[in-house]
């Protein structure tokens, strides 16, 4: 690959800019400056840097996220910040999407992705891809919501029966459980389903992916183990 669609490939604008950045002697390969655009790439295990700023080259990016409360997944926000807000421009050159939403109120471990394959993977509806959820309740969790939560709720404007596994009663009002199907506000609706409200959210799994050693507000790329674990499945009977 030539130096210039390189540099577009990873965000870095126009091809018409990465030229001009390039011809500017701002791009260097292992420590010495490249200034030909057409300059012939081996990509495998690429590092290169662009004004002193070291890179990666990468073929997609998969990016995990500790979202912060009051941040919207969208790119055009309307009363709240962007998680975009949290990235710099050659990343959102990429097209980076979130994969799935959470609410502005909810926090926790959220995937971003330039790779619509893996979006397509862990949010189609038939993937059933675990996701693990702690709240704060505005009551106490009885026994009898547990159950339920356990059997499954029908859920306004959706088809077939919702069920959590892996409930997990932590606290009189603190909540932790499994869900698959991953369809709108799901969590709140089935806890106001079997009687209760959410007042606080967060995701702490997605797959096998557990949000871990992450700041909030701060973000990873997945190395390869990661992105394979986030894509695991459940093997559920049929509702």
């Amino acid at each position: 690959m030539f130096l210039e669609k390189m540099l577009q490939s990873q965000g870095f604008g126009s091809r018409k800019y990465c030229q001009q950045l390039i011809k500017n002697g701002a791009v260097e390969i292992r420590g010495e400056i490249v200034d030909n655009p057409k300059h012939k790439l081996d990509l495998n295990e690429l590092t290169y840097s662009v004004y002193g700023q070291d890179y990666v080259y990468r073929e997609h990016v998969y990016i995990a996220l500790n979202k912060p409360q009051g941040y919207e997944c969208s790119h055009q926000a309307t009363h709240h910040f962007s998680v975009f807000e949290l990235f710099d421009d050659v990343l959102l050159n990429r097209g980076l999407q979130c994969v799935g939403r959470l609410d502005q109120d909810t926090t926790g471990l959220l995937l971003l992705t330039d790779d619509g394959q893996y979006l397509q993977a862990l949010t189609h509806p038939k993937k059933h891809v675990a996701k693990v959820y702690s709240m704060h309740t505005a009551d106490p969790v009885t026994p009898e919501q547990i159950q339920q939560l356990e059997q499954g709720v029908e859920l306004r404007n959706e088809k077939g029966i919702f069920a959590a596994t892996d409930v997990q009663l932590l606290a009189s009002q603190q909540l932790q459980m499994t869900v698959h199907q991953g369809v709108y506000h799901q969590v709140k609706r089935m806890l106001a389903a079997v009687g209760n409200k959410v007042e606080t959210l967060h995701r702490a799994q997605i797959g096998q992916l557990k949000l871990e050693d992450i700041a909030e507000g701060e973000w990873i790329y997945l190395n390869a183990a990661q992105i394979e674990q986030s894509k695991f499945r459940e093997n559920l009977n049929p509702q």
